[in-house]
């Protein structure tokens, strides 16, 4: 079993920052790409984020500029780092990985339990 578990949401004043943690463990042979998604009340979920296992990212438009994923593959750990946070960025933000397990190799993408993230006045 592999699981994915965030930590640092909360809430912040508009501009404020945000650091998100997602660790994954359990039976992992490798984790390639990683992921942050977000979703807020009545919209689907948004793909934020994605860092590749060679570090290569991408980030949706709204984000840019704002947003840094990283990871390091020793610790098993991606990081989204939040700054000049706006209202609309309100949302519960989701981790996710394509993982290979250990020892089969066989892929399999796991996602996290989701953290919230407020932002407001």
């Amino acid at each position: 079993q592999v699981q994915l578990v965030e930590s640092g949401g909360g809430w912040v004043q508009p501009g404020g920052s945000l650091r998100l943690s997602c660790v994954a463990s359990g039976s992992l042979y490798k984790i390639d790409t990683m992921r942050w998604y977000r979703q807020a009340p009545g919209h689907q979920r948004e793909l934020v984020a994605d860092i590749t296992d060679d570090g290569t990212t991408d980030y949706v438009d709204s984000v840019k500029g704002r947003f840094t994923i990283s990871r390091d593959n020793a610790k098993n750990t991606a990081v989204l780092q939040m700054n000049s946070l706006k209202p609309e960025d309100t949302a519960v933000y989701y981790c996710n990985a394509d993982v290979q397990r250990y020892p089969t190799r066989r892929p399999d993408d796991v996602w996290g339990q989701g953290t919230q993230v407020t932002v407001s006045s």
